[in-house]
């Protein structure tokens, strides 16, 4: 479990061909040494297990259905990713409770800078945006945002400039893929509800 709080903004080393998967290799001196094996860390909001740890890089598995599902697959060395490690159950809960199951994809359609501060605005299925609401939560990349607007098929976020510089989001340009996770509790009650509506 994760808050979508990033502790960091990382560099991937190397991505190397384990078919039918991919070894990446994450260059991450703020907390590698303090990684152990088997741990999980969030990358761009995907839940991943550390198979390896060597010196400041943590090497990461990702299989075809996360390599598919997510944009981890368009990952090359020198991309920028964002990483949180799992939530102690003594942390505060400063984002809001986040699986690293990512749901789906976005698309950036459209991005209003304001000075330092940031508009934007993502396209996604209305599979996903059925889970929404305004001033509720979502995951972008594991980022821990408040939702805006929410309309059939796309959604914005306001972003704050501690948030654009600290993680990968500063850096989205429109076109750009991202990874969603809907909030946990709008899952169970839109199965709670569809239940309820079953004859």
């Amino acid at each position: 479990m994760f808050t979508g709080l990033v502790e960091t903004r990382a560099t991937i080393a190397e991505v190397r061909p384990e078919p039918p998967g991919k070894r990446l290799l994450v260059c991450v001196p703020s907390f590698a040494g303090e990684a152990s094996l088997g741990e999980s860390v969030a990358v761009n909001g995907c839940c991943l297990t550390v198979v390896e740890v060597e010196g400041d890089r943590l090497a990461f598995e990702a299989g075809p259905e996360t390599l598919s599902r997510t944009n981890l697959g368009g990952l090359v060395a020198g991309s920028f990713v964002n990483l949180e490690r799992s939530l102690r159950l003594s942390d505060r809960l400063g984002g809001h409770l986040v699986t690293g199951h990512i749901d789906g994809s976005a698309t950036l359609e459209r991005r209003e800078d304001s000075g330092a501060w940031a508009v934007f605005w993502f396209r996604t299925s209305p599979q996903w945006t059925a889970q929404m609401v305004s001033k509720g939560s979502i995951a972008v990349d594991g980022v821990s945002l408040t939702l805006v607007d929410v309309e059939a098929e796309r959604f914005s976020v306001a972003l704050i400039p501690h948030t654009l510089e600290v993680t990968t989001l500063g850096q989205l340009r429109p076109g750009d893929v991202v990874n969603l996770e809907t909030d946990l509790l709008a899952k169970y009650v839109q199965k709670q509800l569809a239940h309820d509506a079953t004859p």
